[in-house]
């Protein structure tokens, strides 16, 4: 791996790290009672544009713009899981800045707290099943000692996790009551440590200085 390539991961740790970490902190028990909407959608909003940055540079690091015929299963499948997760990121900025602005503009939806929508989640979960094809082509579908596997693992299950919660904030018919506020809430918790210790784990080691012994 080239250094270059190297702080490229570096930054997409990075970038889904601090992602996750706002999008945890926007799902604790109490956290918008104590802040207030507003800023509970601000803390979503930012953490998804975190989650974007990141997305495009894996999505850069994976290759070529579009796959060819000549692209190996493994390149091709990883491109592809690297290009929908990036849709799903434009589409949590979209549905995140939405309800920034609905409880910052239109009093009805002053309490209105965002919870991952479906069609973003739904992106997650395919390109956390092509990553999946991906990573066993190469480690197996067992192989916990694999940074890479452990990493993709998590992050499907962080996937699952978001589509819970997308399924529990779905509005009740004839309501404005999602379906399993619990649901929603702990999924996206859930999701956001997963995607978090996915990103911990794929983050590349710094460089270690050599030091003389007379140092």
């Amino acid at each position: 791996m080239g250094q270059l390539e190297k702080v490229g991961l570096r930054r997409e740790s990075l970038g889904f790290a601090i992602g996750s970490i706002l999008f945890a902190v926007g799902a604790l028990p109490g956290y918008a009672t104590r802040v207030g909407s507003e800023a509970d959608n601000l803390t979503y909003f930012v953490g998804s544009l975190f989650f974007t940055v990141a997305a495009f540079i894996q999505l850069r690091l994976s290759g070529r713009l579009v796959p060819t015929a000549s692209t190996s299963r493994v390149d091709r499948y990883d491109w592809w899981s690297a290009f929908v997760q990036f849709v799903g990121t434009l589409l949590f900025n979209v549905s995140t800045g939405a309800a920034l602005v609905h409880s910052l503009t239109v009093p009805e939806h002053r309490e209105f707290v965002w919870q991952p929508d479906v069609f973003g989640s739904l992106c997650f979960l395919v390109a956390s099943a092509l990553a999946v094809v991906a990573t066993t082509d190469v480690d197996g579908l067992w192989d916990p000692h694999a940074r890479n596997w452990g990493s993709t693992w998590l992050g499907a299950i962080g996937s699952v996790a978001f589509g819970v919660s997308a399924a529990g904030a779905l509005l009740v018919p004839g309501t404005h009551r999602p379906e399993s506020a619990t649901a929603a809430n702990l999924g996206t918790l859930i999701g956001a440590l997963c995607f978090l210790a996915a990103a911990l784990l794929m983050r590349p080691s710094s460089p270690r200085v050599a030091t003389g012994a007379g140092d």
